[in-house]
């Protein structure tokens, strides 16, 4: 078991190391794009979309790795002052189980089939002259929440291995 959610984490680490790397595109597109128009009087027909696509892909790339880093934002009011380990345990499983899972396998599955459809058809993007076909950006909208799926099954593991008392080093963040 131990080594399927090292696995995991390493698959979750891998998109978040990518997605902060997806920082750099976004960076030149935008400082390009404002040279071009301003200095050169000559904006470009490419880099709107490729930062809105590389912004979305650092966002669902780095959802599942703010998952394995328990940095999502919680309520801390009751839970982290006056909840005892165990208690923050059952809460967070019962998210997982109920709330974090099925909308992630959900999600997974409808991106899927939007992102294939998005393939067969070759559609193209519609928001500017460049007009890229948009497959692409589509399957990162379904590995993002895929990702998100497969570290809430990790994270659910190690909720369940702690309150049965094989995981004293769970925290709930």
């Amino acid at each position: 078991m131990e080594t399927l959610l090292r696995w995991i984490d390493r698959i979750t680490g891998g998109a978040g190391v990518i997605a902060g790397w997806l920082i750099v595109p976004i960076i030149f597109a935008t400082a390009y794009e404002v040279f071009s128009r301003y200095v050169l009087q000559a904006p470009t027909i490419w880099a709107f979309e490729v930062g809105y696509m590389a912004m979305g892909a650092n966002f669902l790339f780095g959802i599942a790795y703010t998952l394995r880093e328990k940095g999502h934002i919680r309520v801390d009011a009751l839970y982290g002052h006056l909840f005892s380990r165990k208690t923050q345990a059952v809460v967070t499983l019962l998210g997982y189980l109920l709330l974090l899972l099925p909308a992630a396998w959900l999600l997974s599955d409808a991106l899927w089939t939007y992102a294939y459809k998005a393939v067969l058809t070759m559609e193209k993007s519609g928001q500017s002259a460049w007009n890229p076909v948009i497959w692409p950006f589509r399957m990162t909208f379904f590995a993002g929440f895929a990702l998100l799926l497969l570290q809430g099954i990790a994270e659910t593991i190690r909720v369940v291995r702690f309150l049965a008392g094989r995981d004293p080093e769970w925290s709930a963040g």
